[in-house]
């Protein structure tokens, strides 16, 4: 699985390096601070997996999400968020989110989730 490729949006260092730490052993992690910095970065690299917390600086993470899925990104998407009152399960869905995610993170649960997804699982969105 190194060769897949995950993006990991989150306006939080520690975040960002925590799941670099941790998702580095199962495959290629790329870093952003919030979604403009991931749209022109990462734009025209193919990867397997994107990452995202909902709340980050000018566009949220579903926002972001909806750009990569215009720009023709047709793989997985994770949302991470601690304000889980703040969109629907049908936005996730609209957006072929297939996992949420509530702050603080239960680092294992998400791991076994990416392992899964990477290999190409097909689940609907779930709150976990």
């Amino acid at each position: 699985m190194l060769e897949k490729k995950i993006v990991v949006v989150d306006d939080d260092e520690t975040i960002r390096k925590t799941l670099s730490l941790i998702l580095k052993k199962h495959c290629r992690v790329l870093l952003a601070k919030d979604a403009e910095e991931a749209l022109k970065n990462f734009r025209n690299v193919k990867f397997d997996l994107l990452i995202a917390d909902f709340r980050l600086p000018r566009l949220n993470g579903l926002e972001m999400i909806a750009r990569f899925r215009e720009l023709g990104y047709q793989g997985e998407a994770v949302l991470i968020s601690a304000h889980p009152d703040l969109f629907t399960l049908e936005e996730l869905d609209r957006y072929a989110v297939r996992y949420f995610f509530v702050k603080p993170l239960d680092f294992r649960a998400l791991t076994r989730s990416v392992e899964y997804l990477l290999e190409a699982g097909d689940v609907t969105a779930k709150i976990l």
